[in-house]
Formats: C-alpha cells, structure tokens, sequence
C-alpha cells in the first residue's frame, strides 16, 4: 500500500513507474523468447557441437524481410562426405 500511497500523493512518478514496469516485462519476455527458440543451447554436455544441427533453409534472425533462404552447396557437399 505505501507505493500506491506514494503515487496518489505524487502524481508525476505514475508514467515514471509504468515505463519502468514496461520495460522490466519486455526484457523478461524477450529473455524467454530467446531461450524458447531451438537455436538457443543450455545445456552443452548433450550436444556439444549446435552449430552442426542448425538448418540453413530456417531464417535465424527475429525479423526476415524478403529475403529467400537456400542451402548452401558447400555445406551440404562436405555434409555428404562426413556421413
């Protein structure tokens, strides 16, 4: 109650406080977006190597705009040669 108190009394600090509270939950849900996304390894001991199971055909960025994803050719040749 004394924060609530505390804005009645201070009218000024309510955009103050909205702002702060905003950008407090967008950091925490752009923190869990990033650790939702599969490209995004915790726990390294299972799969050391992540870089090797990436898709090229999948975009990594969080916004594409028109851009066109292929494979590309080297990749997949020497892909077929480990195998």
């Amino acid at each position: 109650m004394n924060l609530i108190q505390l804005m009645m009394k201070r009218k000024e600090l309510i955009p103050l406080i909205a702002f702060v509270s905003l950008a407090g939950f967008g950091a925490t849900a752009m923190s869990f977006y990033t650790l939702a996304k599969p490209d995004v390894i915790i726990n390294k001991r299972n799969n050391p190597e992540p870089w090797e199971n990436v898709n090229p055909n999948h975009p990594q960025k969080l916004i594409t705009i028109n851009q066109k994803w292929r494979p590309i050719e080297e990749l997949q040749k020497v892909r077929k040669l480990t195998k």
